[in-house]
């Protein structure tokens, strides 16, 4: 069985909002709101939901971009020790970096268009002491070959290549320091489908030759289909489902994961009625009391508009923060 990698316990992260002078402090934006998900070796997990539920933060706190406003996130090192990522200052942080790499969404404003592929690509060897020269030099060519790449093109600049090649650059470049675990800031929504198809494709291959680790972030819920085995869906910084792939598209328990399944496009979805969100997402500033969700929600009783719900264990597996999880449901 594999080990858990990365670790989330009750993290939170909130931004404080300044609200002038004289003026009463305002509401902090609170981003990420008590999160708690365990991310196995091996495996690919997807963290889904709509725009500002919190996934990029999350991705953030994760890779020490920044730092959790409370809970713990640790990390399972090479040695078997854990580490503390919230509270890695300098050196450590770096160093962290060797383990945990970030893609980022748009493949050409994350790379700098007056540096060739060979610097871009060399440029964590070099900023890790890995290799320098000749090696670097072969190890880049190794790795252009291997996302799928012609090496002979290193000397270009990003500007030269079309924007699925700019993601595999990107790609050989966080795989140049080893990485055990790989973030995928929503890695293929700024491509083509064919093109995202065969991006995600190379994930799934490298996963498999290099032993990597995915957490992939994404609202697309066609691309988890194929792509992850297990799928935490947030609301409002919130997670609100957690389970295995199959069993989250076969029996999602959570009335917002219904919705989310609903609008996908499938052949399983041609008999079923759309499902249809009242109202908007309520703003971080001011997230609802009781669960967070409930304005939107058909099934919504007292106890909902009052109390939030916990994320519990489900008798069939997975995890949800529901009330009635299993009333409203065949």
């Amino acid at each position: 069985m594999n080990e858990s990698l990365l670790t989330l316990e009750n993290v939170e992260k909130h931004f404080a909002q300044s609200s002038g002078f004289l003026k009463p402090a305002a509401e902090p934006v609170r981003a990420v709101n008590g999160i708690s998900l365990t991310i196995t070796e091996g495996e690919t997990t997807a963290l889904v939901g709509e725009s500002g539920c919190g996934k990029s933060t999350a991705a953030k706190l994760i890779t020490s971009a920044i730092t959790p406003s409370a809970g713990t996130i640790t990390l399972r090192t090479r040695d078997g020790n854990i580490l503390d990522v919230g509270s890695l200052r300098g050196r450590a942080r770096k160093a962290l970096w060797r383990d945990v790499q970030l893609i980022f969404q748009d493949p050409f404003s994350s790379l700098n268009p007056r540096m060739t592929v060979r610097q871009i690509i060399a440029e964590p060897l070099r900023n890790f002491n890995i290799a320098h020269g000749k090696e670097a030099t072969d190890i880049v060519a190794d790795l252009m070959d291997r996302v799928g790449l012609q090496p002979g093109t290193m000397s270009r600049y990003p500007h030269a290549f079309s924007g699925g090649q700019r993601q595999r650059i990107g790609i050989a470049r966080a795989l140049a320091v080893k990485p055990r675990l790989v973030v995928g800031d929503e890695p293929v929504s700024a491509l083509d489908v064919s093109v995202a198809a065969q991006i995600l494709n190379l994930f799934q291959s490298l996963k498999k030759d290099l032993g990597l680790t995915y957490l992939l972030i994404t609202h697309d819920l066609s691309v988890v289909r194929h792509s992850a085995d297990r799928v935490a869906v947030m609301y409002l910084g919130n997670i609100v489902e957690e389970n295995t792939t199959a069993s989250l598209f076969k029996s999602p328990r959570h009335p917002y994961t219904q919705a989310l399944l609903s609008a996908v496009p499938s052949q399983d979805n041609q008999d079923k009625p759309r499902i249809v969100l009242t109202g908007e997402i309520a703003s971080a500033r001011n997230i609802p009391t009781g669960c967070p969700f409930h304005p939107r929600c058909a099934y919504a009783t007292d106890l909902c508009r009052t109390t939030a719900p916990t994320v519990e264990a489900l008798p069939m597996g997975g995890r949800v923060a529901c009330h009635t999880p299993l009333e409203f449901m065949p």
